[in-house]
């Protein structure tokens, strides 16, 4: 944690995160990532393989323009997540880094582009089994930059309603699995703390090499809480000039340091 410490000290002396820069790599630091443009409409999904019953395969999703990673790949930001893939690979953490969750302080800071890219760019590296999950059942908006419509996904497998073969949706261009949220539960926490959200993680463990997982906020809400328990590693995703001191330190204090791989400083300039 003294990584982490030295950053909220930066953030201290200049009054906010705006100019933390060239601060120390992960694991135990930071990684500044450019933002990507903030407007892009979602597309609608391509046709779905037919002769796959068992997992939905969609050809031709139109990604959301902020899924840098793929759209522009030679880019300053697709460089940045590269950068943070590499760091997390490198984590001298002991143990294999299999389930990644992101958050953030608050709501508009990065934290589902994060995720989105993160995934993407693993896929692109190792050519291996990769899933993306939105395990935010409050606000979700993977499936937006996916292009993929929002259900079923993870809450209605959850519920019993889907099973989670009906649930994945493969994106063949990308070699990437993507789980959306699914339909907004009355009571998520309650949701994501059941023995079913633990079993499908497990399931997901077994199926994919790594899994992104997007979650809600960490403040001040409990399902960040709910779910570190169930991950490998936690980066926690703030914005340059945005996000206050104070909310970093309460976003640091929610999560379990033995799961904080780092900080994801977002909105830094290229």
């Amino acid at each position: 944690m003294s990584r982490i410490q030295q950053i909220l000290e930066k953030a201290e002396r200049d009054g906010s995160v705006r100019r933390m820069r060239g601060v120390d790599p992960l694991p135990a630091g930071a990684i500044a990532c450019p933002l990507p443009p903030p407007e892009a409409a979602p597309g609608a999904i391509g046709a779905e393989d037919p002769a796959s019953p068992e997992l939905r395969i969609v050809t031709g999703a139109r990604l959301d323009r902020r899924l840098l990673a793929v759209l522009a790949a030679d880019s300053t930001v697709a460089e940045q997540y590269r950068a943070l893939r590499t760091r997390i690979l490198h984590a001298d953490s002991g143990a294999a880094v299999r389930v990644v969750l992101i958050t953030s302080p608050g709501r508009s800071e990065g934290k589902t582009l994060t995720a989105s890219n993160l995934g993407l760019t693993m896929a692109q590296d190792y050519q291996r089994r990769i899933c993306v999950l939105d395990a935010d059942l409050r606000h979700p908006q993977l499936h937006r930059l996916f292009g993929l419509p929002d259900r079923p996904g993870l809450s209605d497998v959850l519920a019993g309603q889907a099973g989670l073969d009906e649930a994945l949706v493969t994106l063949d261009d990308h070699q990437v699995t993507v789980l959306p949220a699914g339909r907004p539960p009355t009571r998520p926490a309650e949701l994501l703390g059941t023995a079913a959200m633990r079993r499908t993680l497990d399931t997901l463990r077994s199926q994919f090499d790594r899994v992104v997982m997007d979650a809600p906020a960490a403040t001040p809400l409990a399902d960040v809480g709910i779910l570190t328990p169930l991950v490998d590693s936690v980066l926690l995703v703030v914005r340059s000039g945005a996000t206050s001191k104070p909310a970093i330190h309460d976003a640091v204090a929610a999560i379990d340091a033995s799961k904080l791989l780092g900080v994801v400083l977002n909105g830094v300039a290229a």
